[in-house]
C-alpha cells in the first residue's frame, strides 16, 4: 500500500472518532450509490462512494474525509465539486468535510439560487452564473464516468 493510501485510510479511521465526539452517529462507511445523470436522451448511472453517512439531531449528512495540505480545503476545486456532487446525489440534509489531520469537522453548504438572488438583489446575472456552474458540474460527472 502506498504512503498516500495509508495516510488516507488512517485519516478515515480518525474521522469516525471525530464525528462521534461531536455528537454524530455514523450510519455507514464507504456508502455506495448509483446516481443517475441524464445526457441528451440517455441516462447514465454514476457510481459514487462516500466515506461516511452520519446523523445528528435528526439530520443526515454525507461525509468526505480528506488528508494533506490541499485536499481538505474548500478552495480546492476537486474537493468542492465532489462535495457538491455528493450533496445532490446522496439527497441528504448536509455535507461534512473532515480534515482528518487537523481533527476538524466542517459543515459545507451551497447556497441556492434563491439565496444568491436574495443576497444580490435578484439579478438575472446570478441565475446565468448558477446555471453555468451546474453545467460545469454535469460535465465533470460525464468526464469522470468516461474515465472509469
Amino acid at each position: 500500500m502506498s504512503l498516500r493510501m495509508e495516510r488516507a485510510v488512517a485519516g478515515e479511521e480518525r474521522a469516525a472518532t471525530l464525528l462521534e465526539r461531536q455528537g454524530f452517529s455514523v450510519l455507514g462507511a464507504q456508502a455506495v450509490i448509483d446516481h443517475p445523470v441524464q445526457i441528451d436522451d440517455r441516462v447514465v448511472l454514476i457510481a459514487l462512494r462516500a466515506d461516511y453517512l452520519a446523523e445528528r439531531d435528526g439530520l443526515r449528512y454525507v461525509v468526505e474525509v480528506k488528508t494533506g495540505s490541499l485536499a481538505p480545503r474548500i478552495e480546492t476545486s476537486a474537493t468542492r465539486r465532489q462535495m457538491l456532487e455528493y450533496r445532490i446525489a446522496f439527497d441528504v440534509d448536509g455535507v461534512l468535510l473532515v480534515d482528518a489531520e487537523s481533527g476538524v469537522v466542517h459543515e459545507v453548504t451551497f447556497p441556492t439560487l434563491e439565496q444568491f438572488g436574495g443576497a444580490r438583489g435578484g439579478g438575472s446575472g446570478w441565475r446565468v452564473f448558477a446555471i453555468a456552474i451546474a453545467g460545469v458540474a454535469v460535465a465533470v460527472v460525464v468526464v469522470l464516468a468516461r474515465s472509469t
